[in-house]
């Protein structure tokens, strides 16, 4: 898995600072919220429970994470068939252009990396239903919706790295067994912070979906 290539992030610094990002991971984003039903803080997991979650999401597997970021963007710059203006709270990726609406980002960007469903997807503000989402003006974004998500979470720092997602999802899976839980999805990746965030004080995670 690659690192995303800088020219891809430059858009994104105003847009970062603007919403309270910084170098030392310190930001005001929205977060999906979630139920905490388990954590075991000496390995920084955590079970969760996501009661609902609006996801907008592309496809990775064609054009690659840089055509996915763009597109989605431009959805929640205004590429979507709104016409009211909603101020960004958390942009963690991404490229700007475009009129129409104006949507929240809420972190984290979620990422798929199966093969044959390679998707990247933005998490819409809590107060976004089904029904309310503006329908993306691209056909090849689709909106869904996640209800009674069900999770183990591993948080790290550092970068998305192929290294180290592979050694925190060993480590979540290791874990699960000892705990007596059953995996229901392969692993995904969440990303919280922005390219000017220094590595060690970045937020990842991998999630996965349990019964």
């Amino acid at each position: 898995m690659k690192v995303l290539l800088p020219r891809v992030w430059l858009p994104l610094f105003a847009a970062l600072f603007a919403t309270g990002c910084s170098v030392f991971g310190k930001n005001n984003v929205e977060t999906a919220p979630y139920t905490l039903l388990k954590a075991d803080s000496s390995q920084n997991i955590e079970v969760r429970n996501y009661d609902s979650m609006v996801l907008v999401s592309a496809d990775m597997s064609g054009d690659g994470r840089n055509n996915a970021f763009r597109k989605l963007f431009k959805y929640i710059g205004g590429e979507n068939e709104a016409a009211v203006s909603i101020s960004m709270t958390a942009p963690v990726i991404m490229d700007n252009n475009s009129k129409g609406e104006k949507i929240a980002m809420t972190a984290p960007v979620l990422m798929n990396n199966r093969p044959g469903d390679s998707m990247m997807s933005f998490v819409m503000p809590k107060d976004f239903t089904l029904q309310t989402t503006p329908k993306p003006t691209n056909p090849e974004l689709m909106v869904t919706e996640l209800n009674d998500y069900k999770v183990a979470a591993i948080q790290f720092s550092g970068t998305l790295s192929r290294s180290n997602v592979a050694k925190h999802t060993e480590l979540l899976q290791a874990w699960l067994s000892a705990n007596g839980y059953t995996a229901k999805s392969a692993p995904i990746e969440a990303g919280y912070n922005g390219p000017l965030t220094l590595p060690m004080l970045r937020r990842n995670e991998v999630l996965i979906e349990i019964n």
